[in-house]
């Protein structure tokens, strides 16, 4: 692995707090690409990804993220500060099935696939100077709503991204000894 990579991997924090300054579409599409060249179960790239720059539409996801279970969200603001947010969807049924039927113990490999498009993404943010937050406490299906997930598919994540206004410093890690086993549990 190379150092940048290395560094890049230590150095990336959550970012939920963004400047008043739009991404250049170069950049935005360097961004898109790193979610484009993630793996995936089967090179199913079982990712949709909408780019959501509307202050409307941000007002109405936020209302959405809000409403209920993301009430408390401390990313909520974040939606409409930022000034680009992906709200990254799965296709399902199809990574990690084949002939129609989920040929692993978990099932639909969709979460896994779509953790590492994110990864790649929220990496590929810092990289170009940018932060990321990766949203999951909401009401999936309400926030769905409004941007017209159709039927088979899900809505996975939201992320907004941007300059960061402040950049947090780094939590606190486990051990490698914590964690880590040797030949058996």
């Amino acid at each position: 692995m190379s150092n940048e990579v290395v560094k890049a991997i230590k150095e990336r924090r959550t970012i939920r707090n963004f400047e008043d300054k739009p991404i250049p579409d170069d950049v935005l599409q360097t961004l898109l690409e790193a979610i484009q060249w993630a793996p995936s179960w089967a090179n199913t790239q079982c990712w949709e990804v909408v780019v959501i720059k509307d202050p409307d539409m941000k007002e109405r996801i936020k209302a959405s993220v809000q409403d209920g279970v993301g009430k408390n969200n401390p990313a909520a603001k974040s939606v409409v500060q930022a000034p680009v947010v992906l709200a990254v969807c799965a296709r399902l049924k199809d990574s990690g099935y084949k002939k129609g039927e989920a040929t692993t113990k978990f099932g639909d490999w969709f979460m896994f696939d779509l953790g590492l498009a994110c990864q790649n993404f929220s990496l590929a943010a810092h990289s170009l100077g940018l932060g990321s937050v990766m949203m999951g406490l909401f009401d999936h299906d309400k926030v769905a709503e409004p941007l017209t997930v159709p039927q088979g598919y899900e809505l996975v994540t939201l992320i907004p991204v941007g300059y960061p206004s402040k950049i947090p410093s780094a939590p606190k890690r486990r051990a490698l000894e914590e964690f880590v086993r040797e030949n058996s549990f």
